[in-house]
């Protein structure tokens, strides 16, 4: 069988050309190409195929004790992707979450950014509360007036997803991605700030306890979280040793 030899090696490929060819012999099926059971069907139901626990991806992290003195660094470039990159250190938020933020999901006055649902991997919109380091990363690029906050080259076009991974390299920092910054973040949380466990993992879009506990708690601690984010932009930016 074809999904053998790959079953283990490369499982959720496996998965996907199973679905496809289920898809396919259920269809062919249907219009009376074919007859009896499907094949697919058959061998999970008999669990012929071994059982593959899938194993948790980790980012691979900066460590909170080094992020200072590279956002010093960092804070010394004037690209568009380095804004965007310490943007995205201070808010702990997603690359897709910050490339394709606009200047309408931006408020200023209550200090607010607002994620739509549409980027959020939960589905959920997402408020992250805007600390006075973001705000001055921010209130520079007004006067470039795009749609978009950090766009790309291309007119109305948002920066590379590898845009800031390749700043990364470019200044000699191997070993780390993007995206771990946010685990960055979550250790200093726990480590240094003390902070409850669902305010670190609500400033990460993190949901946090059953749906019937999220269902009941209404509110998202905007201004709880934003006392832990603007130590988090203080600490980072070297404001508090």
């Amino acid at each position: 069988m074809c999904l053998s030899p790959i079953w283990t090696s490369k499982h959720e490929t496996a998965k996907r050309l199973a679905q496809r060819i289920k898809t396919v012999l259920d269809v062919a099926r249907s219009k009376g190409f074919r007859e009896g059971e499907n094949p697919v069907t058959a061998i999970k139901d008999a669990r012929v195929l071994p059982k593959v626990t899938a194993k948790p991806k980790h980012h691979k992290a900066m460590r909170w004790q080094d992020v200072p003195a590279f956002y010093g660094e960092l804070s010394k470039r004037n690209a568009i992707a380095a804004k965007a990159l310490m943007f995205t250190c201070l808010s702990g938020s997603r690359t897709g979450e910050v490339l394709c933020m606009t200047w309408d999901e931006l408020d200023f006055e209550q200090r607010v950014w607002v994620c739509p649902e549409e980027r959020m991997k939960t589905s959920v919109t997402h408020r992250v509360p805007l600390t006075d380091e973001m705000i001055a990363i921010l209130e520079p690029l007004k006067s470039l007036a795009p749609e978009l906050v950090f766009e790309g080259q291309k007119r109305h076009k948002p920066l590379s997803n590898m845009s800031m991974l390749m700043l990364l390299r470019r200044m000699g920092v191997e070993g780390v991605t993007v995206h771990g910054f946010r685990s960055t973040f979550r250790d200093w949380a726990a480590e240094v700030a003390n902070a409850p466990r669902e305010i670190a993992e609500m400033s990460l879009a993190h949901q946090v306890g059953s749906d019937v506990e999220r269902a009941y708690a209404r509110s998202d601690l905007l201004e709880k979280r934003r006392i832990l984010m603007e130590t988090w932009s203080e600490f980072v930016s070297g404001q508090n040793g």
